[in-house]
């Protein structure tokens, strides 16, 4: 006979894919959605997305939570002013400018999606664009085209996220050589309505400075880092057959066991 503790942590450990994929559960299965919200910019990629994606070595903590570079509104800098991200502010390292055009699509992966005040794209501490939130749940994935055509040549971008209903806000700084390459993609800009998927939902499309050369999947090949997966892959990982939900060049610690249902889906 299986006692009751067990019950309910098998109950735990299903509640949260069924809620995720929309399907009507009853009330003795829940979902604890978490407090907290994180993102960061994914691409072009941030300071943080490098260190993640090991483009940039020896960053220290931020390369395992580049979603969490969170601290009060207002503040103008790449970490925030929270000495454990400080790497990020570190100029020494001559981080990379990636090269785009004069219009820059800058796509936010939201690991946990707290109410949106706004967001804020800033350069040299000029503030360039504010995209309206609406103080609504953001999509797991929320990409603005931003012009940058009155700002040529090399510049470290402070996209910032501001939280609606708590005091704090999310950095990301990004380097860019603006007008130095071809046009950024063309999504347009997004203001994100309230969505019914979880609040854990977690990075979706990546983009780093190697992406551009990460070799395709091989259709139900092992899962790998360093891999441009797309929509409709299949792939395996510890046994257990996955299909890809959102494109995306994977990076390690974004395995489908720990990104299920965001990034990947159980077959």
């Amino acid at each position: 006979m299986v006692g009751l503790p067990t019950v309910l942590r098998m109950r735990r450990k299903i509640a949260y894919p069924l809620v995720a994929l929309g399907v009507t559960v009853g009330s003795s299965l829940a979902v604890v959605s978490p407090a907290f919200a994180h993102g960061y910019v994914s691409t072009p990629p941030s300071r943080q997305a490098l260190c993640a994606s090991g483009a940039v070595t020896d960053c220290g903590q931020i390369q395992f939570e580049p979603q969490s570079v969170e601290a009060p509104k207002g503040r103008q800098s790449c970490d925030g002013g929270v000495s454990t991200w400080s790497v990020l502010s570190d100029e020494s390292r001559n981080w990379p400018a990636k090269s785009v055009g004069t219009s820059v699509t800058f796509t936010w992966v939201m690991t946990a999606r707290h109410r949106t005040a706004d967001w804020q794209y800033f350069i040299g501490g000029t503030k360039v664009a504010t995209v309206d939130g609406g103080n609504a749940q953001p999509d797991a994935v929320v990409s603005h085209t931003i012009d940058l055509s009155k700002f040529p040549g090399k510049h470290t971008v402070l996209a910032v996220w501001n939280i609606g209903d708590t005091a704090n806000a999310f950095y990301s700084c990004v380097d860019l050589n603006v007008g130095g390459g071809a046009s950024a993609p063309t999504a347009s800009p997004t203001t994100s309505a309230p969505s019914t998927a979880p609040a854990t939902t977690a990075p979706t499309a990546t983009a780093t400075t190697t992406a551009a050369t990460a070799p395709p999947a091989a259709s139900g090949s092992a899962w790998a880092a360093g891999v441009s997966y797309k929509t409709g892959d299949v792939v395996t990982y510890k046994g257990v057959r996955y299909q890809c939900r959102q494109s995306h060049t994977s990076i390690n610690t974004w395995e489908p066991t720990i990104y299920t249902l965001a990034l990947w889906l159980p077959l």
